[in-house]
């Protein structure tokens, strides 16, 4: 494998990770996240990656092949509400699509707890108002066939009204465009004509035909809208990012990681598809990680200074995408990879809820500003550091690298105020609370998680990463029964990683109505011109982006994924399809045979249901381009025990009523092979990983460990 250079960053909403390959040397580094400018988290980050090889930014900048990049811009743009007045043009009859919000919208990205109650629910204030939107006569049917022509007289009139309500991004969304979008394309051109670019300026106008490829009215509208909404920020943000790369010799195309699980340049990059781009890196790097490691099942999880993000890696090959992932408290139908988020991070906010009288974590976080009460930089209520220091397993002089010191003081304060105060614990007893608390709702939520895709989390090894996730390992991994939890090389910067391991990638997909197999007739499909018709069409249109990008036409693969269900059940599956073309009746039987066994592996044998017909919903084709891997190989070396720990501290653990003297190790003074038993504390510079009493580890290649209950 030809030598790399490369830097790739991952933004949370806590930390920025940094993870820098040049030639022989993997560096990882941390920043804390500035919000208010990126970049500046970005290349401070860099700065101390950089350092750590002895050469300067612009050095690296001007040598280094590519630059990957895992933003957060898009997710606070919603956050904020800074978008741009967005108006919408759709078929006249459907103006109530958005507003509506399917009525149970309503509900759409509250908690669990507040969905069950949706009459109480708060609507999210709308990105769209009802002034801004405008019907337009028009009409194509299911079929794609036109009923009505566009009335151009009539969309000329309702733009210069929504441009005279402030309209600062169009949004096109007509009834049926996914199976036909000559009039999608028509209202473009007219909206052109009337107010060109020299008038108008960069006005974004988003197609929904062109964000996705699925029908569902709502969910494409807003698809589209939030698009729309993003691109602004993202624009101005990344503008000012490459820039400040541009300043510091960097000249090749900057890489933009996707949330459907690959990367692209920034000009084949649609705001959407930036949203909650890292924790999918993370997810990414986990599935390579399953093959090199040959650990066929794999439940990744992230930890980070906000959130604890799941997602599963299966010896089935099942890609897992949320079909209709909600952003925010929308709605949305673009191809995505699945991950489960809950707010459960470092920075996560302990509380007393006096209704229920028991503690509480998140889902509100302390972020990095103020952060944690610890950090001395202004916050007040503890969080689960704050929690973790008071229990002995961080050395305050000791915390990333050095760089940030914790207040002891602080952390005991907050946790005295907001915990110990209205609830009469102990100082310790109230750590513990919130130590348990946060692990039991991992636990739980990987639970659900993995039991509800039809598998048994037993069967499972548990792949944790992120700055606080080998911390915290022991105790989610054993509240459900898992004995065996794997610590990935640069755990801490792992999402970063995987930036740098994802291919150039491109998803387009096609809502359809095909019947594989009629159960009324008994017959299977025999008609193939429409599935490879659509195979061909979206082959095409990924190999253009592709080629856009400057790829070489022979490094272009793809592989053809179809969304299939029985009947009109409500659950789907994505099959990754053996073949790229239907060519015979054995083809489709074939198919049918893997839909039957995916579907038996994860609902049960006998749980198929034939009887009511099998149909494809979608079909996807993803185009993409390999590029070189950072390799993760797992230990060769026989076990044996580690050398005498660095130093003592007291910790206090779930169970144990009194501290406990615990060992502390530097991973430095650790070798390939080495066994530390628990209870025991092994700190890196940028994590810590916690051996609680019952455990063992045992130390790994270039960082990496694995974490085993002792029999």
């Amino acid at each position: 494998m030809r030598a790399l250079r490369q830097v790739s960053v991952d933004i949370g909403g806590t930390f920025t990770d940094c993870f820098l390959i040049y030639d022989d040397a993997y560096v990882e580094a941390k920043s804390l996240t500035t919000h208010h400018n990126l970049a500046s988290g970005f290349m401070d980050a860099l700065a101390k990656a950089c350092a750590q090889i002895g050469k300067d930014v612009r050095t690296v900048l001007s040598t280094v092949q590519a630059v990957r990049y895992a933003t957060t811009l898009g997710t606070n743009a919603l956050i904020e509400r800074t978008g741009p007045a967005v108006a919408v043009l759709t078929t006249a009859g459907f103006e109530s699509t958005v507003p509506l919000m399917r009525a149970r919208g309503y509900g759409d990205g509250l908690p669990e707890a507040q969905q069950a109650d949706l009459p109480a629910a708060d609507r999210p204030k709308p990105l769209v108002p009802v002034t801004r939107i405008a019907g337009v006569q028009e009409r194509i049917d299911y079929a794609g066939r036109v009923l009505l022509p566009v009335d151009e007289d009539d969309v000329r009139r309702q733009v210069r009204r929504l441009v005279d309500e402030g309209a600062q991004a169009f949004v096109v969304a007509l009834a049926n465009s996914v199976v036909n979008p000559v009039h999608e394309k028509e209202v473009e051109r007219i909206i052109l004509d009337e107010y060109p670019t020299h008038m108008l300026g960069a006005i974004p106008i988003v197609l929904s035909h062109r964000v996705t490829g699925r029908k569902g009215e709502y969910t494409r509208t807003m698809s589209a809208v939030i698009d729309a909404y993003l691109h602004d920020q993202m624009y101005h943000g990344l503008a000012s990012l490459e820039i400040e790369l541009r300043r510091n010799g960097y000249t090749k195309p900057m890489l933009l990681v996707h949330n459907s699980g690959g990367m692209a340049q920034l000009n084949s990059t649609s705001s959407l598809q930036t949203i909650h781009s890292g924790p999918v890196a993370g997810l990414s790097a986990a599935g390579y990680l399953s093959q090199t490691y040959e650990r066929p099942n794999i439940i990744a999880t992230d930890m980070g200074g906000t959130s604890f993000d799941i997602g599963l890696v299966t010896s089935d090959g099942v890609k897992f995408y949320d079909f209709n992932p909600v952003i925010d408290r929308w709605l949305v139908s673009t191809p995505m990879t699945y991950l489960h988020t809950i707010g459960a991070g470092g920075g996560s906010i302990a509380r007393y809820d006096r209704l229920w009288d028991a503690i509480e974590v998140g889902p509100e976080s302390a972020g990095s500003d103020p952060g944690p009460a610890c950090y001395g930089r202004g916050g007040r209520r503890p969080t689960t550091t704050d929690a973790n220091l008071v229990l002995g397993y961080l050395d305050p002089d000791n915390y990333a690298g050095g760089s940030i010191k914790l207040s002891l003081r602080r952390a005991q304060r907050a946790i005295e105020e907001q915990i110990c105060e209205p609830t009469g614990m102990s100082l310790i007893e109230a750590a513990l609370a919130i130590k348990r608390k946060v692990d039991t709702n991992m636990a739980a939520a990987i639970f659900k998680e993995v039991a509800v895709k039809g598998y048994n989390p037993r069967n499972f090894i548990a792949l944790s990463y992120g700055g606080g996730g080998p911390l915290h390992a022991c105790g989610y991994a054993g509240e459900i029964g898992i004995p065996h939890v794997l610590i990935p090389p640069f755990s801490s910067v792992f999402s970063a990683l995987g930036a740098g391991n994802m291919s150039q990638l491109h998803i387009h997909e096609h809502s359809l109505y095909l019947m594989l197999y009629d159960a009324t007739a008994r017959k299977v499909l025999d008609d193939y011109q429409v599935f490879n018709d659509t195979v061909a069409a979206l082959a095409a249109k990924g190999r253009e982006d592709l080629l856009r990008q400057g790829v070489a036409p022979a490094d272009i693969r793809s592989r053809v994924e179809v969304d299939m269900r029985y009947g009109n059940q409500l659950t789907q599956i994505g099959v990754v399809c053996p073949f790229d073309r239907l060519t015979s009746e054995r083809d489709v039987i074939e198919l049918l045979d893997l839909f039957s066994r995916i579907y038996a592996q994860r609902y049960g044998e006998g749980s198929q249901a034939p009887e009511a017909g099998v149909r494809i919903n979608v079909i996807r084709v993803v185009s993409y381009v390999e590029r070189d891997k950072v390799e993760m190989r797992p230990a060769r070396t026989e076990p044996r025990p580690a050398p005498s720990p660095t130093r003592w501290r007291e910790c206090y653990y779930p169970g144990h009523d009194n501290a406990v003297k615990t060992a502390v190790y530097d991973l430095a003074d650790l070798d390939e092979g080495h066994v530390v038993e628990g209870p025991a504390v092994v700190e890196t510079p940028r994590t810590t990983y916690l051996a609680e009493p019952g455990w063992r580890l045992t130390v790994g290649r270039t960082g990496s460990a694995v974490l085993e209950q002792a029999l």
